[in-house]
C-alpha cells in the first residue's frame, strides 16, 4: 500500500465529492473504493477496470491514483499465458480450434489437458477445468445444467431478518438478537456456512452429551451405579473430560453472542444461555479442582455436586434449535434460487445474415433478434417477430391454458414455448424483466416479514438482569446478615439462583411444542415450515385464495358433450377426436383426453384446416365438418338456435364453448372448463363459519372468476391480476390491520405467498410456490386450512402453558434459591436441589408438549 493511501483522511480537498459518496440511499448496493476505503455507489464516470474486474471510486482523484498503479491497491490475479506446455501451466490460444467447455477459453490441440467423452475429445486450458468436466461431463455440455453461480460476494451487504436496520458489509451475527445475518440482495447461491457449522457442532456435542447424561443419570436406576463401578475420582474426571469440549468448543458461538449482548446491552436468549451454562460449568470446575475452598453447605456427604452434564446438555439442545431455525430460514433463498432457475443460461441469437449462434444469457442486448425453439424457456422479455406458438404462461397468470402467440404479441422471460418455433426481439433484459421483478418481490417480502414473536425473547431483556441482580443481592444479604460462614453461604445462594434460572425449560418451551405440533399436522397432510407460521395461523382473519389449481383442479377437462336429436354421440365424438388430434390448441387436449377415456376411435378425415382464432375444419365422408366457437358457425350462416340457450348458460359459468357442424347443420356442443375441486365448497363454508373473510384472486378473466365464485358462495372476486397485483392486494389489506393468509399453487402466487402473514401452497402446485409458502397442503385440499388453524390454536395454547411452567419454576425457584424462606422455615436451597428443580421444569414442559400428538383437528 502506498504512503499516499495510508495517510488519506477524506478532507474536503481530498476527493472533492464527499457529500456525493454519502448521498447513496440505503437501498443501493455499495462498493468499497479500493484507494480510500469509502463506501460508494456504482458510477460509470468514476470506474476503472483491472484484469477484467470493475472498481468504483468516490472521485476522479482516486480513479487517477488507481489507474497509475492498480497493483498497489488490489491483489493482482495470476495471468494466463502461453508458456511451456506442461501439466502445471494454463494453456490459452485465442486462435485455437477448440473451446474449453468449462471456462470457455480457446485452446489448441496441443493442450495436455484432454478428456474423451462419448467418443469425442474435449480440450481444456488447465487441469482444474479438466477435473471439473470429468466429474460430470453431461452437466458441462448442457448449458441449462451447469453448476450454480459462485456464492454471494463477501463484500455484499448483509442484514438481520428480524432487525432490518442492522446492515454491514459481509456476514456476521446481529448485535441485537444474535441471529446470523443474511444477504440483503437476492442470490442464486445459498450460503450454508452457518448451518453447516451449527450442524457439525451439534453432532459433536450429541456424541459426548449422550454418554455423559446416561452416566450421571444412571444412579436413578435400580442396581446401576457408575460412580461405584468407576470410582468417584474417575467418575468426576470423566464428566469433566466429556463436558469440556462440548461447553468450550461446541458452545463457543453462544458465549461469544452472550458476551456481545452484554457489551451492547441488548440482552437476549443467548444471554440466558451464556450465564446459565457458564454458572453450571464454572461451579463444577471449581468443585472438581478446588473442593477444599467450598463450604460444607456446598457438599452432600462430603462431596461437592457437579453440573457438567447440565451444561453439556443445554449446549446440545440449543445447537439443535439453531439447526432447525437455520434450515427454516433457508427456504426463502430456495424460492429465489428456483425462480432464478426459470431463466435459461443461454439464448440463440439471430445475426444480420440470418445465421444463428448460442450465446450466454448475459450477452443478450436490447434489440437483439432471438430464436425460441419448442420446449424452451423464453430467455428475456420481448415481442414476437415471426412464427406462432402456444406459450405456457402459468408462472405469470397461474392459468393452465397456454396462450397463443403470433407476430406482435409480447412474451416474457421464464415462460415456456410449447409448440412451434418463433423469433423475437429482446426488449427488456436482466433486472428489467418481469421475472426479475417477481424475484425482487419475493426477496422484498422475505426481508420485510415481521419477526417471530417468542415470549421468551420478549421478556429476556428484564429476566436476565433480574436473575443476575437476584444472585448479587442474595450474596450480599447472606454476607452481611447471614449466619456464619456468611460469605460461603452467600456464594452458595448466588450459584443456586443462577443454576435454577438456567434457561433449559425456557428454551424448550416453544421448540418442543412446535416440533410435536408440526409432526401432528404432517400426519394429516399439513406441513408447517416454522414456528412463526404456526403462531400466526390462529390470528388469521382474511384468506386470499387463488382460483386455478387451488379452488379448481388446474387441469381443463371436457365438462359437457351434447348432440342434436337423432345424431349418434359415438360417431360425433370420434369425429371430434379426429379433428382435435391434429389441432395445436390447448383446448384440443381436453377433448382428446375425454375421447380416449371413453375408448373412442378416430374417424377418417381429410383436408384438415386450422382457422386462426375460431376453430378447425375438415372433410368427412364428402361432407364439410366444422368445430370451433359459435362465431365460426355464425360466420358460415349455420343456424345454432337449438344450442343457443345452452351456449349462454355455459358461458355464464365460465366454460369455453365449441360447436360442431356437419354439412351446414349444428350437430353437437362441447364445453371445456377447469373443474372446481370437490372439497372446495366444504372448506369455504367451514372457513366462513369461523368468521374469516374469503377473497378470490386470479389472473383469469372476470366472467370465469365470478362464475366459480358464485358456485362457492363467494362475492369478493379480483380478476385479471398479475403477480404484482396480488402482492399489492396483500400489502393493502395488511395496511388496514388485517392478518392475511394467501393460498395458491403457481409461480405467479410466489410474491403474494411470501408477503402474506401466512402463505399456504398446494402440494400439487409448483416447487416455487411451496418454497415461498409457510404452509403446504400436501393433498391440495383446502380443508387442510381448517385443520392448520385448529392445529395452531392447540399448539399456541400448549406453548403458553409451557412458558407458564418455565417461568413459574423460575419465579418461584429463584426467591427460594436466594434464601427468602430461610428466616422463617430454615430452608436453604442447595445447588443440587436447584439442579433437580431445573430438570423437573424441563420434564413438565416436554410431557405437556407430547399431549399435542393426540390433538383432534
Amino acid at each position: 500500500m502506498t504512503q499516499d493511501h495510508t495517510t488519506h483522511q477524506h478532507g474536503g480537498s481530498c476527493c472533492g465529492h464527499k457529500h456525493e459518496a454519502q448521498a447513496t440511499t440505503i437501498e443501493e448496493k455499495k462498493y468499497t473504493d479500493p484507494v480510500c476505503g469509502m463506501q460508494v455507489s456504482k458510477n460509470t464516470e468514476k470506474t476503472a477496470r483491472f484484469q477484467g474486474v470493475a472498481y468504483y471510486f468516490c472521485s476522479t482523484s482516486c480513479v487517477s491514483k488507481f489507474t497509475a498503479a492498480p497493483e498497489n491497491y488490489v491483489k493482482a490475479k495470476k495471468v494466463i499465458g502461453l508458456g511451456k506446455v506442461n501439466n502445471n501451466v494454463m494453456q490459452s490460444d485465442a486462435d485455437g480450434e477448440h473451446k474449453d467447455p468449462v471456462c470457455g477459453m480457446r485452446v489448441n490441440g496441443q493442450s495436455p489437458h484432454q478428456f474423451i467423452h462419448a467418443g469425442q475429445s474435449y480440450y481444456f486450458c488447465c487441469k482444474a477445468c479438466l477435473d471439473k468436466f470429468s466429474k460430470d461431463p453431461v452437466a458441462w455440455l448442457d448449458p441449462a445444467k451447469r453448476p450454480a453461480p459462485k456464492p454471494v460476494a463477501k463484500d455484499a451487504i448483509f442484514t438481520c431478518p428480524m432487525h432490518l436496520e442492522i446492515e454491514q458489509v459481509g456476514p456476521g451475527t446481529c448485535p441485537l438478537c444474535g441471529m446470523a445475518l443474511e444477504p440483503k440482495e437476492a442470490s442464486a447461491e445459498e450460503d450454508t456456512s452457518e448451518l453447516d457449522d451449527m450442524w457439525r457442532r451439534f453432532k459433536f456435542s450429541l456424541a459426548l452429551s449422550l454418554p455423559l447424561l446416561i452416566m450421571t443419570m444412571g444412579d436413578m436406576l435400580p442396581g446401576v451405579s457408575f460412580h461405584s463401578i468407576l470410582g468417584m475420582t474417575a467418575f468426576n474426571w470423566l464428566q469433566f473430560i466429556l463436558a469440556t469440549p462440548v461447553v468450550l468448543w461446541a458452545g463457543l458461538p453462544f458465549f461469544e453472542r452472550a458476551l456481545a449482548s452484554f457489551k451492547t446491552r441488548h440482552l437476549n436468549m443467548f444471554s440466558l444461555i451464556g450465564v446459565g451454562t457458564a454458572a453450571a460449568y464454572l461451579f463444577s470446575l471449581v468443585a472438581l479442582l478446588l473442593p477444599g475452598v467450598l463450604p460444607v453447605a456446598f457438599k452432600m456427604d462430603g462431596m461437592a455436586p457437579l453440573y457438567f452434564e447440565a451444561a453439556a446438555v443445554i449446549i446440545c439442545l440449543v445447537l439443535l434449535g439453531q439447526v432447525l431455525e437455520l434450515r427454516a430460514r433457508s427456504q426463502t433463498n430456495a424460492a429465489i434460487k428456483a425462480l432464478l432457475g426459470l431463466t435459461p443460461a443461454t439464448a440463440i441469437r439471430i445475426a444480420a445474415d440470418g445465421s444463428e449462434a448460442e450465446i450466454a444469457l448475459d450477452a443478450v442486448q436490447t434489440g437483439d433478434s432471438l430464436r425460441v425453439k419448442p420446449g424452451a424457456h423464453i430467455p428475456v422479455d420481448g415481442v414476437v417477430l415471426d412464427g406462432h406458438s402456444n406459450v405456457d404462461e402459468a408462472m405469470l397468470t397461474g392459468e393452465a391454458l397456454p396462450v397463443s402467440k403470433q407476430a406482435g404479441d409480447k412474451v416474457s422471460a421464464g415462460t415456456i414455448n410449447q409448440q412451434g418455433s418463433f423469433s423475437m426481439r429482446a426488449e427488456r433484459i436482466g433486472k428489467d424483466t418481469l421475472l426479475a421483478s417477481i424475484i425482487n418481490l419475493v426477496n422484498q417480502a422475505g426481508r420485510s416479514r415481521a419477526p417471530i414473536q417468542k415470549l421468551a425473547d420478549q421478556v429476556s431483556g428484564w429476566f436476565v438482569p433480574g436473575v443476575i441482580a437476584a444472585a448479587v443481592l442474595a450474596f450480599v444479604a447472606w454476607a452481611v446478615w447471614g449466619p456464619a460462614p456468611g460469605m460461603a453461604n452467600g456464594l452458595m445462594a448466588a450459584v443456586s439462583v443462577l443454576i435454577i434460572a438456567c434457561p433449559c425449560a425456557l428454551g424448550l418451551a416453544t421448540p418442543i411444542s412446535v416440533t410435536v405440533g408440526i409432526g401432528r399436522g404432517a400426519r394429516d397432510g399439513v406441513l408447517i415450515k416454522d414456528a412463526e407460521a404456526l403462531e400466526r395461523l390462529e390470528k388469521i382473519d382474511t384468506l386470499l385464495i387463488d382460483k386455478t389449481g387451488t379452488l379448481t383442479e388446474g387441469k381443463p377437462s371436457l365438462q359437457s358433450f351434447s348432440v342434436a336429436t337423432g345424431e349418434s354421440e359415438t360417431d360425433l365424438l370420434a369425429l371430434a377426436m379426429a379433428l382435435e388430434q391434429r389441432s395445436e390448441h390447448p383446448v384440443a387436449h381436453a377433448i382428446v383426453s375425454y375421447a380416449e377415456s371413453r375408448g373412442s376411435k378416430t374417424a377418417d378425415i381429410s383436408n384438415f384446416t386450422s382457422i386462426t382464432g375460431k376453430g378447425v375444419s375438415a372433410i368427412f365422408d364428402g361432407k364439410t365438418v366444422l368445430l370451433g366457437n359459435p362465431a365460426l358457425l355464425k360466420g358460415q350462416a349455420i343456424d345454432i338456435t337449438g344450442f343457443a340457450q345452452q351456449v349462454t348458460d355455459l358461458q355464464t359459468l365460465g366454460h369455453t364453448v365449441m360447436l360442431m357442424a356437419v354439412d351446414q347443420k349444428a350437430v353437437a356442443l362441447l364445453s371445456v372448463a377447469d373443474k372446481i375441486k370437490s372439497s372446495s365448497k366444504e372448506a369455504i363454508v367451514q372457513l366462513q363459519q369461523q368468521g374469516m373473510q374469503v377473497i378470490v384472486l386470479t389472473g383469469d378473466n372476470a366472467i370465469t372468476a365470478q362464475a366459480v365464485a358464485r358456485q362457492l358462495g363467494l362475492d369478493d372476486v379480483r380478476a385479471d391480476l398479475l403477480p404484482a397485483d396480488k402482492f399489492r392486494i396483500v400489502q393493502e389489506l395488511q395496511a388496514q390491520g388485517r392478518v392475511v393468509a394467501m393460498a395458491g399453487d403457481g409461480i405467479n402466487d410466489a410474491p403474494a405467498l411470501a408477503q402474506a402473514d401466512v402463505g399456504i401452497a398446494m402440494g400439487s402446485g409448483t416447487d416455487i410456490a411451496m418454497h415461498s409458502a409457510h404452509v403446504v397442503l400436501v393433498k391440495g385440499d383446502l380443508r387442510g386450512i381448517v385443520k392448520a388453524r385448529s392445529l395452531s390454536q392447540h399448539a399456541m395454547k400448549n406453548i403458553r402453558q409451557n412458558l407458564f411452567f418455565a417461568f413459574a419454576y423460575n419465579f418461584i425457584g429463584v426467591p427460594v434459591a436466594a434464601g427468602l424462606l430461610y428466616p422463617w422455615f430454615g430452608i436453604l436451597l442447595s445447588p443440587m436441589i436447584a439442579s433437580a428443580a431445573m430438570s423437573l421444569s424441563s420434564v413438565s414442559v416436554i410431557s405437556n408438549a407430547l399431549r399435542l400428538r393426540h390433538a383432534k383437528l
